[in-house]
């Protein structure tokens, strides 16, 4: 009974570890930090996901009506011009509007602040890149993440039976096996539809990691249940399965996923207003444009 506890103690710990990871190293994961200006830091939070059914509020805290600031963006992959929006400033926070964009479609972004002589960019470096999405009805979104999160919590579990003299096998990778199946097969492809207009984008239509990393763990589970009725050395292989899985979990959620090709979208021309803004003339804003 000890051991039992311990082993879905381990489970637990290892599978949180691995969800926290998977998300704060995923192309979605917002990107945050602190800037100075004026002798005063700011925190930021900067989205990387939004849904396509309304525009994306970029807001900035600088408490600081001084502070000038421009929004710069255009669509992603797209030879367009940049777009340029001045941001607002209302109750010490800038602000300003992305449009919104067809499921799968993305935008880069930057922000650039300036007072006195003090120009910065945010973030400094390359733009942000932000990608828009369906909205997924919660009664399929819910349980797929709850149906991914379990696979992977008795996949740890099932292949720590390796440990386990009296191992119980078979029902541990049922389990597990139903449960990646129900996730990542079926409510998986449902939750893709409704977010990017397609069921599936892995092999062979596709290099989506997030399909293609499903399919290599389901494969390796299929393999491990064969294996627990014709192999002599069963644990082993239900090990290599549940190691094969943490290591696809790994990979970032969404690298790799569905994008839109503005090229070869009907509208290629980007017809959206730019406000000109007159005081970054000959500025860090300008030499990047």
């Amino acid at each position: 009974m000890r051991k039992t506890f311990l082993f879905w103690l381990l489970a637990i710990i290892i599978t949180l570890v691995g969800v926290y990871y998977q998300v704060i190293t995923g192309p979605t994961y917002p990107i945050s930090g602190k800037i100075s200006v004026a002798n005063n830091k700011f925190p930021f939070k900067l989205g990387r996901s939004h849904s396509s059914s309304s525009n994306y509020n970029v807001e900035i805290k600088v408490k600081n009506k001084n502070i000038e600031g421009v929004l710069v963006w255009k669509r992603y992959k797209t030879n367009d011009e940049w777009n340029k929006i001045e941001m607002k400033y209302n109750n010490g926070v800038l602000s300003a509007e992305l449009p919104k964009q067809p499921p799968a479609g993305k935008l880069q972004y930057q922000i650039f602040l300036r007072v006195n002589d003090q120009e910065i960019s945010i973030p400094n470096g390359k733009p942000v890149v932000i990608r828009f999405k369906g909205d997924v009805p919660l009664i399929i979104l819910i349980p797929h993440i709850l149906a991914m999160f379990g696979a992977m919590l008795l996949s740890t579990r099932t292949g720590l039976e390796f440990f386990n003299k009296d191992a119980r096998l078979i029902r541990h990778t049922f389990w597990t096996l139903g449960f990646l199946i129900i996730g990542g097969m079926i409510l998986g492809p449902l939750t893709q539809y409704y977010a990017f207009g397609a069921l599936w984008t892995g092999i062979p239509f596709g290099t989506d990691l997030t399909d293609n990393k499903i399919l290599i763990a389901l494969v390796g589970w299929i393999i491990a249940t064969v294996a627990i009725f014709k192999s002599t050395k069963p644990k082993v292989w239900v090990l290599a399965a549940s190691i094969l899985l943490l290591l696809v979990y790994s990979i970032p959620h969404s690298l790799f996923g569905s994008e839109l090709d503005y090229n070869k979208t009907k509208n290629q021309n980007n017809n959206y207003k730019t406000v000109s803004i007159h005081y970054y003339q000959k500025t860090l804003l300008e030499k990047i444009l």
